[in-house]
């Protein structure tokens, strides 16, 4: 059983948090990851900045940018990583990161070294299904679970070759496109959620739109797990903005998600 495994709990829904690997600064990844985890992330997942994401709107895309123009490596947020669970961060770490970035590393030693940086597993955003088996695999050899994206628009026969390669969590796009803030949550998500449920024995998290404690108790007890991105990224920006701590405007925010799956 992976460490992902542990914390899901039929019925129950987890927040899972999203950072991107150095922003605002490496130096800061270990006080964010614990400020989020104290605040109640059960799962957190971490960016691994890249030049030309596909599926990231204009707040991750930013905070990449400005990751990557500081310098930011991946051997240094490997260390980061490493860093933090000394310092105490135990909650699951889910990295994603774009085919580009493994493909150049390789498959084997990609997994190896994120393995043993301390991360729980990947989601994988961009990776042709036809090298799904061996990407998984050798992630699987590490430790490493491995999270496919399922869209509203997959074709039937695509999706169930995606759930077959899930060995963490379904990541379950509310809707398609980009990422970014939303207003109110797609009609019909409770229903397309119980169907993948029906197809897959994963746990299913669902991101893309998610930015408020409203959207967080819609998902309630019907998603494994909400994922929270650009709304956590965008108030980490406007903190360093405003001059004020980020690190504490995180797990502010996240605390205030968690209010969502309390009982009205």
């Amino acid at each position: 059983m992976n460490v992902i495994d542990t914390v899901f709990t039929p019925g129950r829904t987890i927040l899972c948090p999203f950072l991107t690997a150095g922003f605002p600064s490496l130096d800061l990844l270990t006080p964010m990851l614990l400020a989020i985890q104290n605040a109640g992330a059960g799962c957190i997942e971490l960016g691994i900045p890249f030049s030309d994401p596909i599926a990231d709107g204009p707040v991750i895309q930013d905070s990449y940018y400005r990751a990557l123009s500081s310098g930011v490596t991946v051997p240094a947020i490997l260390d980061a990583v490493r860093r933090s669970r000394k310092a105490g961060v135990k909650v699951p770490l889910m990295a994603m990161a774009s085919f580009s970035i493994i493909f150049k590393i390789g498959t084997q030693q990609f997994a190896q070294n994120f393995a043993d940086a301390g991360f729980t597993g990947m989601v994988l955003p961009d990776v042709p299904i036809e090298e799904a088996p061996a990407i998984v695999t050798e992630l699987s050899r590490a430790g490493l679970s491995a999270c496919l994206l399922v869209a509203p628009t997959t074709p039937a026969e695509r999706q169930n070759e995606i759930l077959r390669w899930c060995t963490g969590f379904v990541y379950y796009l509310s809707v398609s496109g980009i990422t970014g803030e939303r207003t109110t949550l797609p009609p019909g998500l409770e229903e397309k959620i119980v169907n993948i449920k029906k197809m897959s024995q994963r746990p299913v998290c669902v991101g893309f739109g998610i930015s408020s404690p409203q959207h967080v108790r819609a998902l309630a007890g019907k998603a494994d797990g909400v994922i929270v991105g650009s709304a956590l990224v965008r108030r980490i920006s406007a903190a360093m903005e405003n001059g004020t701590d980020p690190v504490k405007a995180a797990g502010q925010f996240v605390a205030e998600l968690g209010t969502g799956l309390n009982t009205p």
